[in-house]
């Protein structure tokens, strides 16, 4: 299982700043045809993007594309899908509906490419009323998908700069007029048996303690990773979404005596004054092979 703590934007127009992101410790690189690219500038904007797809990286690459609705999506997945291509962040997602569409083209794109199916990640941003309210429905897309073939969304993300525009909200650093949208896209994830989602990014590029208490409030809520907007915000968010040291010691405390308790026919213990059963191994060993998989990743980046 891959790392999704640190998805980085880049304007996809501003070359040295998509060359310095795919160069930095992030998981994963997004470059942007969409918000912070002029319309004027989107279709010169498409090639460089799939240019600069292509080469070394340090983590993966994806694309945010434009929303469905609009004149320019098509074309973004025509003239940028390719085998260096690892996902595609789609904005303004409100329905099943979006999906199917835009699944069936990726698809269709691999196929004539020689893409392995189902290979591209597909991430939509649910950033909008319409979105959040439907999140439900827009998560079922999987089991409705009228045609065969592997299903690539795998989680979703929140975009919360666009919901709070769209609803008029006033949000100040602790952020609780966004709490319910967030606990809403959190626990539709789960029902639909995704993973857990990736949380929006944080604009406020100066006040560091209320980034870190957001954080904090976001791995607790149930996010795995989150959207980034500067280089400055890649190393708190990786250490934010991983465990603690104190968590993973205790991790390994629950994992090590249930082991020990289940060869003995025990099936509930007490560690550490808690009572542990199935679940609460399980959430172990989850905390334990996150940790595995960051220091994997130190190890290959050297």
């Amino acid at each position: 299982m891959t790392l999704n703590r640190s998805f980085l934007f880049a304007p996809g127009n501003v070359a040295r700043r998509v060359e310095k992101a795919l160069a930095l410790e992030a998981d994963a690189v997004i470059l942007d045809l969409e918000d912070s690219v002029a319309p004027g500038d989107k279709a010169a904007t498409r090639k460089p993007v799939a240019e600069a797809l292509r080469r070394p990286r340090r983590g993966r690459g994806y694309v945010r594309v434009n929303a469905p609705s609009s004149p320019f999506c098509y074309a973004d997945l025509v003239e940028t899908i390719h085998q260096g291509v690892d996902g595609v962040v789609l904005p303004k997602v409100e329905s099943a509906a979006d999906l199917h569409a835009i699944d069936w083209l990726i698809a269709a794109l691999e196929r004539s490419r020689g893409i392995a199916e189902g290979s591209i990640d597909l991430m939509p941003l649910i950033e909008t009323a319409a979105g959040v309210q439907r999140v439900d429905r827009v998560l079922q897309a999987r089991s409705l998908r009228p045609y065969p073939g592997p299903w690539r969304v795998r989680r979703v993300c929140f975009g919360a700069a666009d919901y709070a525009n769209d609803l008029g909200l006033t949000v100040g650093p602790e952020e609780e007029p966004l709490a319910e949208a967030r606990a809403r896209i959190v626990l539709a994830s789960r029902a639909a048996g995704m993973e857990s989602p990736i949380d929006s990014p944080w604009f406020d590029l100066k006040d560091s303690d209320a980034f870190r208490r957001a954080l904090e409030r976001s791995r607790r809520a149930g996010f795995q990773g989150r959207l980034c907007i500067h280089p400055d915000q890649i190393a708190p968010v990786n250490a934010a979404y991983l465990p603690s040291d104190e968590e993973a010691a205790r991790a390994e405390r629950i994992v090590s005596a249930f082991s020990q308790a289940e060869a003995k026919g025990l099936a509930a213990i007490e560690v550490d004054g808690q009572m542990v059963d199935y679940p609460i191994v399980r959430r172990a060993q989850a905390v334990l092979d996150a940790v595995h998989r960051a220091r994997e990743r130190e190890k290959k980046a050297g």
